[in-house]
């Protein structure tokens, strides 16, 4: 499988050519999860992703409605994913249609969370952290770590390895490399374009899927799903103030002030609620 090249002019990267600008229609709900809801469109390989202000963790145990969230995930997201698009990434996102719906391109979703660490923290400090591996919250990693979680939140979302996603059919050897070439890029595409606005990447979550209708040329599999505050890890770098989810899994408040930064550090204005 070829890996990501700089075409920016390609419709899975940038602008709206997959669309004839007319206005979209939204249909029936398909899928609802815990942050954000799917919609069908009037085009069969296209549809709607809406970002609610539901904030979760672990695994939905903890729950809140946050008014404001869901656009600021919204305006975020859209920034990087076009970022991403521009440097060669292919992704699902068509355009932003309004403060809170993307048009996307329908995908199946491949059934693996893709997590990249850059610095120790979160549940990795909780299953590593030991007599044997040394490492606390905020253990710079000397090179980034690519791990791999069953998307089952049935299941609590387990940690697997690249054996399991190709015994058991979840994706082929080569799509698997495929996936973590993609992410290692993303990475360092994103370490940059959060570093320009002072904010040192951590960690964060990405998932693929397979266009329903691929286009000529292009990989078969895309990133999906979004980009955002709520699966980065993102801290402060001159102050370590935490700026992602992990101020409501750590009740600490002010989680839409954190966001909000992190849009108007991008030059991004979203009006709340």
């Amino acid at each position: 499988m070829d890996q990501p090249q700089d075409q920016s002019d390609n419709p899975l990267h940038n602008g709206d050519p997959l669309h004839n600008g007319d206005p979209v229609k939204k249909g029936q709900k398909l899928y609802e999860g815990k942050a954000k809801a799917i919609f069908a469109t009037d085009t069969p390989d296209q549809l709607i992703q809406y970002f609610k202000d539901d904030a979760t963790a672990y695994n939905a145990q903890k729950h809140e409605v946050i008014s404001g969230k869901g656009k600021l995930n919204n305006a975020i997201s859209h920034h990087i994913m076009t970022a991403l698009g521009s440097a060669g990434i292919s992704h699902h996102l068509i355009k932003k249609i309004n403060n809170r719906e993307q048009l996307i391109l329908k995908c199946t979703i491949i059934p693996v969370e893709v997590v990249v660490r850059n610095i120790a923290a979160g549940s990795m400090v909780g299953r590593l952290a030991g007599n044997h591996i040394p490492i606390s919250q905020g253990t710079c990693l000397k090179s980034p770590i690519v791990e791999y979680y069953l998307k089952e939140d049935a299941l609590n979302d387990p940690i697997i390895t690249s054996e399991h996603i190709t015994e058991f059919g979840l994706a082929s050897a080569e799509e698997l490399d495929y996936i973590r070439f993609t992410a290692l890029a993303i990475n360092r595409l994103l370490t940059n374009i959060f570093a320009d606005i002072g904010i040192v990447l951590v960690d964060f979550k990405l998932e693929f899927g397979r266009p329903a209708a691929p286009l000529e040329g292009e990989p078969a599999i895309i990133l999906a799903d979004e980009i955002s505050p709520d699966n980065c890890r993102l801290w402060d770098r001159e102050t370590g103030d935490i700026k992602d989810k992990d101020r409501f899994r750590k009740d600490l408040g002010g989680l839409v002030d954190a966001y909000q930064d992190i849009a108007s550090r991008f030059g991004l204005t979203v009006s709340l609620p």
